[in-house]
Order: structure tokens, then sequence, then C-alpha cells
């Protein structure tokens, strides 16, 4: 027969053998410590098992039937609550935190978060520097008070005035014997502490003196004798300021302070394990007094940003889609806003999931200006900046060989958030822009400017159709992506290594394999013309687009308010092919779960990622999936029409410096705000001035208004202003004879000129 074997950290464990067939009634014998009063009979035997320990007795004639049966659960303390373990990973080991926290493993982190330490002491420094003479009126007024305040005090415990309720009440008993007695101690008390207090006022009547004498003041009487003590007037500066402070915090009102905060510190909730299970138990996905249906914990608490991140373990039976069910009342039993709970997927069990509470609101903070606004030339196969996740971290997307999808309903920041990636793009020189808008709206107008191919809503226009403009680009852009893989395939081994193009090829004029960036906003109007035949043929080609282009160098940029698609039979397939074959997709809020899954892709709800429950009030919030392993919810940076334009005038110079501006923006004219040139003029004239030099003129135009006037001539200012029948005249200026004008005649000109 064999012992019981009891693996460690196992419940107790007892192992059975059955006696030979020809005695079934033989009784089955349990390990030391065991006890079973079920026999052979009552207890059938399961199918053979391997034996793993080793059999004691003889063994002819038995047929291996060993088993283990579980005794008892493993020991658990209810009085305690839920044990507090690590969190396990794949192969059994735990997870380890960093040694240095993910902002601080990156140069670049590094330098952000310095900057940010800087910046924050830079303000708490200028902001009490120019509150100095506040706080020395307000430390003088409360060290008054506070020496009054200290002096009352001296005088009470001299007066041993804490005895007064003890008189009183012997007085009011009738009771004279105490009430002598501590009138006498009260008289021997107030005696050694008037000393005292004597004592104290004596050594401040002759030390201060002394000290003052010693530290290079007026040196009378026994100070004259004294030793001089060098920069003493420095040290007793210190304890004078030193008991100015400590009096003026004796003398502060309550709930006053000496020196203001610079920085207001946000007010936020708690969480505590105890609040966490109040919050599950509340939402009824556990049960504290069943066994087995106790919430615990896969993980310590621990501070994560501006918030707390803790794992959960669910009963058993309940999993990632309850909890993410019961998020809202999840966020009411923490008392916290829905905005600040997530719940994301744990990967070792579908019953353990993470659990972040953010201090307060991280969406309602806005990102900020985007920081393409410096206008410095960026590297399309870097990731391009894109806004804060909840946590307050930098969230870029990688656009090399993806394709990526941007989806909302109307009016919730969709168009601006696809327009920041298309600038980030406009802002690499080599990089190939085509932009169509099926709306027309102004917001893509100005990639005019740096565009190869445009065109903007489906009405005609002295451009021509925006439909036909598109359909031949889509025919032209599968060719070159066709000829791309024919031609890389071709290349040596040393100059296309992996037989995919690289910063070396795409950079290469003689190549002409630049890497391209289709930018399709509203693209739901290109699969609802009024030609069914013109429908099939672009989805089929923005098919073929979305599924082949990426890896030639070609990025995808769609954008809808439509994403549950349009029309119905083989044009509403190749809608939905089109649309689920992108590999990064971004969802602002919508308005349901379901459209949500649309945009991020099938499995996202459950996976407890929802865009239909971000607050109508944030602009530009949504969930980016697909760009890394993490999917946050990202406040993206804002790009307004005026910050675009800038942008895209300083895209427009890069490639014109570079020698890549071509297609339709090269033949385009830069656009220029319609200015007063007369009014203008007038402006920048000195007061004084009776005359000033077409060269003056222009230089001073241009450089005050650089955008409307940065390219201006003499020549030119003169023939727009003698338009207005202004005269031109001589005139001296630094010495020398020049044809200008005179202010006279310009402001002549503005007074009656006709409306």
């Amino acid at each position: 027969m064999s012992e019981a074997m009891r693996r460690p950290g196992d419940a107790e464990v007892i192992r059975l053998r059955p006696e030979p067939a020809s005695d079934p009634a033989a009784n089955t014998t349990t390990a030391p410590g065991a006890s079973t009063d079920a026999d052979a009979s009552t207890n059938p035997a399961p199918p053979a098992a391997p034996v793993d320990g080793p059999v004691e007795g003889p063994v002819e004639g038995l047929r291996d039937t060993s088993y283990e049966v579980v005794l008892d659960e493993p020991a658990s303390d209810a009085a305690s609550g839920p044990p507090i373990v690590s969190a396990t990973v794949e192969g059994g080991g735990v997870e380890v935190r960093p040694v240095l926290p993910p902002a601080l493993r990156s140069r670049a982190g590094f330098v952000a978060a310095a900057r940010r330490v800087v910046a924050r002491w830079r303000h708490t420094c200028a902001y009490h520097l120019v509150r100095v003479p506040l706080y020395g009126l307000r430390v003088g007024a409360y060290a008054v008070a506070g020496a009054v305040r200290v002096a009352r005090r001296q005088v009470r415990w001299w007066w041993v005035a804490e005895q007064h309720q003890l008189r009183q009440a012997a007085a009011a008993m009738g009771d004279a014997g105490l009430w002598l007695k501590l009138h006498r101690e009260a008289r021997h008390v107030r005696v050694w502490r008037g000393i005292a207090l004597a004592a104290e006022v004596a050594a401040l009547v002759v030390v201060v003196p002394a000290v003052w004498a010693a530290t290079g003041g007026h040196r009378t009487g026994l100070a004259a004798h004294l030793p001089q003590v060098p920069h003493g007037r420095l040290g007793l500066a210190v304890v004078a300021l030193g008991m100015v402070v400590w009096l003026a915090q004796a003398g502060r009102p309550a709930g006053k302070k000496l020196i203001t905060g610079a920085v207001a510190t946000s007010r936020y909730r708690t969480i505590t394990a105890d609040v966490i299970l109040r919050a599950y138990y509340a939402a009824k996905l556990g049960d504290p007094d069943k066994p087995g249906q106790q919430i615990q914990f896969g993980s310590t608490m621990a501070a994560d940003g501006d918030g707390s991140r803790v794992v959960i373990d669910l009963p058993y039976g309940k999993g990632l889609d309850d909890a993410i069910k019961a998020r809202p009342a999840i966020a009411s039993g923490l008392d916290v806003s829905l905005s600040q709970v997530f719940i994301t997927r744990d990967p070792t069990s579908h019953r353990r999931h993470v659990l972040w509470v953010a201090n307060r609101d991280p969406l309602a903070i806005p990102a900020g200006r985007t920081p393409l606004l410096a206008c410095k030339p960026t590297d399309i196969w870097e990731p391009a900046p894109f806004g804060l996740d909840e946590r307050g971290g930098k969230v870029t997307v990688p656009m090399m060989w993806n394709s990526i999808l941007v989806g909302a309903q109307p009016r919730q920041g969709k168009t601006f958030s696809a327009r920041l990636l298309a600038l980030y793009a406009a802002l690499d020189p080599y990089v190939r822009l085509s932009v169509f808008d099926g709306k027309g709206s102004p917001d893509w107008r100005k990639f005019a400017l740096v565009a190869h191919d445009c065109a903007f809503g489906m009405a005609i226009s002295r451009d021509g159709d925006p439909l036909e403009t598109f359909t031949e680009f889509l025919r032209t852009i599968k060719a070159d992506v066709q000829d791309r893989y024919q031609r890389l395939s071709e290349l040596p081994a040393e100059v296309c290594p992996e037989g995919k193009l690289t910063r070396d090829i795409a950079r290469d004029p003689r190549y002409n394999m630049p890497v391209r960036l289709v930018v399709l906003d509203e693209f739901q109007e290109y699969f609802d013309t009024p030609d069914p035949d013109t429908n099939k043929e672009i989805g089929q080609l923005l098919l073929f687009l979305v599924k082949v282009a990426p890896a030639a160098g070609v990025i995808v940029l769609d954008a809808t308010q439509r994403p549950s698609g349009v029309g119905s039979g083989q044009v509403a397939q190749l809608f939905t092919s089109f649309r689920d074959n992108h590999q990064i997709r971004f969802s602002l809020r919508t308005g349901s779960w379901q459209v949500s899954d649309l945009v991020l892709g099938s499995g996202a709800y459950s996976e407890g990622f929802d865009s239909s429950t971000l607050l109508p009030t944030y602009k530009g919030v949504g969930i980016l999936r697909g760009a890394t392993d993490a999917t946050p919810t990202v406040r993206t940076f804002l790009a307004d029409a005026e910050d675009a334009e800038k942008i895209l005038t300083a895209a427009r110079s890069l490639r014109e410096q570079a020698g890549t501006l071509s297609g339709y923006a090269a033949g385009q004219q830069v656009v220029r705000q319609v200015r007063d040139v007369l009014a203008d003029a007038r402006s920048v004239i000195n007061a004084g001035e009776t005359f000033i030099s077409w060269q003056e003129l222009a230089a001073r135009l241009a450089e005050r208004l650089p955008t409307s006037y940065g390219q201006l001539t003499a020549d030119a200012i003169s023939a727009q202003i003698r338009a207005f029948d202004v005269p031109s005249v001589n005139g001296k200026h630094g010495g020398r004879v020049l044809k200008g004008v005179k202010t006279d005649a310009i402001q002549h000109a503005i007074e009656h000129r006709s409306p």
C-alpha cells in the first residue's frame, strides 16, 4: 500500500489503492492523519491512471487504478480578507516591477521629465518671488499677534490658571479644607514659576544686548569686554528671523498659511482594497458570504501615473465581459466618474483583469497644441505624435507599413484627428501626398499647397470632376504599386536587403518610389455614387489599396462617420472588406458599442474597449487600437485651421528646398489673404515721415507682414500703389535721391478712393 502523497503547496490528498479483485469488499487504507469511512463499494475506482509514487505490497492481479482525492480546500482566513499575491505570468514566474519608471528608461523620456520638474520649480520660484513683500507683511502681523499670544500663555502658566476650575468646584461643594489646600499649592507653584519667568526676562535683558555687542554693535559697560564675533550679524539675523517666523506661526489664525502654494493640488478620492471590494460586491460580481464567490486580488495595489492600478481575480464563472458590463456600477461603488475607471484584459486568465482608477477625470484635460507647430522636418519612418493617453504618457502612431482608420459620430473631432497624421506626413518633404475629401469641407483645402493629387467634394468645378479624378488616381496608384513590387524584386540584395522599400530607396529619385500617403475623408461617399458600376470599380480598387499597398510604402489614412456601411450587395461587401482591413484603428465617440466594434475591429468590446461610453463633451478623445500592444484612450493634440495652414505653408517651403514639390501643388500659387495695400503701406510709415522710397516700403512690408509681402519687390509695390492714382515722386533717402511716394498722397488716396 502507498502512503499519502502531498505536493508542496497543494491541499492534503490521499492516494487510494484497491485490494485484489478477488476481495472486492476489502477496505482502503488512508494516509496517517487522514480518515475515511468509505469502502471500495461506495467509492468506485476511476479509469486507470499512472502511479507517480512508490507502490508497496504485491502487485499481481491488480489493475493500476491509483488516483488522488482532495480531502480539503486550501486554508484561508476569511477574517483577514482576500489574500494579496503576486500576479503570475506565463511560464510560472511572477510579475516584476521595473527598476526605473517607464518615463525614465529612454533619453527622451528622461529629458521630458527633467523639463517638467524644472518648469514647475521655475514657476514656483517666480510665484513666491513676486509675493515676497506680501509674505513679509503677513509674517510681521502674525509675529506681533504671536508675541501677544505667547505672553498671554506665559501669564496664564504663571498664575496656575489650570487650577481655577478645581478651586471653583471645591468652593461650590463647601469643602474649605480642599479649597485651602489647593490655594496653598497654587501660591507655592506661583512662586517658583514667577522665579522662572523673572529669570527668562533677565536673560533677555542681559543676553540680547550682549549678543548685539558681540556681533559688532555699540560696546559699552560689560559688553566692552566681550570678544568680537566675526560675521556675527549674519548669525544674529538668522536667529532673529527664526524667532519671528516662530512667533508668526504661533500667531497664525486657524486655517491660514504663512506662504500660499504655487500649485493647487487636486483633491481626489483615495482608492483602497476595501473600497474596491465594496464596489465589486455592489456590482454583483461576487458575494462575500458565499463560498468561492469572493473577489480576490492578483497583485498589490500600486500607484500608476495619476491613478491606482490593481489586478482583480473574479470568482470562478465570472469573466471580463461581466466586469465590462458592470463598469458603471463599479464606478458608482468607487464613488468616481465613469471616465475614471478603465478595465483591460489580463492575458493569464479570462476571469482576471486589470483595474486602473484615475485620481481625476483624465479625459477632461486637453492635450494641448500639436508639437508640429515647431514646423521642423519630420521623418515618416518614425512614429507620429498623436496625443496623450489616460496616464498622461505620449502616444505615437507608426504610419509606415500600416493603413489607418478613423471613425466617429459627426462633430467629435474625427477630421482633426486624421489631419494630425496627415500634417506629420506633410512635414516630411519626401512623402508624396494624395488627399481626397468626399464631403468637400474646408478642413482639407489647404493641403492643395503640398498634395501631388487632390480633389474635394463631389461637385464638378473648374478643376474637373472630382469623382473622375479620384477614379483615375486609384487606377494609377494600383499600377504604381504593382510596378513597385516588380522593381523591388529585381533590385540587388545590397540595395534592397529584404525585398521591400527602404528609406534610402524611397528618398533616392533614381528609383522613383517615394513613400506615399493616401488620405480619404468620408470615404463612404465614394461607395455611394449614382453610378453602380463606378461604385464597384472604386470599391475593388480601394480594397486592393488597403490590402496590398501598405507593404509597398503606400500608407492609407481613411476617415468616416458611417462605419456601418452603405448600399447592399457587392458594394456593401466591398465596403465591409475595405473597412475591416485596416491595421490601426482610432474610434472617437460612437452611438453604440456595436458601431464602436465596427471601427475598432471585432472583439474590441469583449476586451473592454467601447467608444460609445465616451462623453460627448470630450472632443478629440478616442480609443486607439492596433498601434501598439496597448489600447489607450487618447486625447489628441489640437491643430485648428490656422495651425494647419501654418504647418502646410512650412511644409511647402521644405518641399521647394528639397525639390520634391510635384503634381497638383507644383502648379498651385500660394493663396494669400487679400489685403488693403494702401492701409498696409500707411501702417509701416513712421510718424513724421513725409516721404518713403519704394525699396524701403517693400522691405518694411516684407518684415512686418511676411505672409502677404514676403517676396515683394520695389517695382511690385510701386505698381500696386500707383494703381490707386498715387504718383511716384523723387525724394531723398539716406543721402540719395530715390523713387518713392509721399505720405500725404497715400493718405489722400485712402480717404478718396471709391467704396
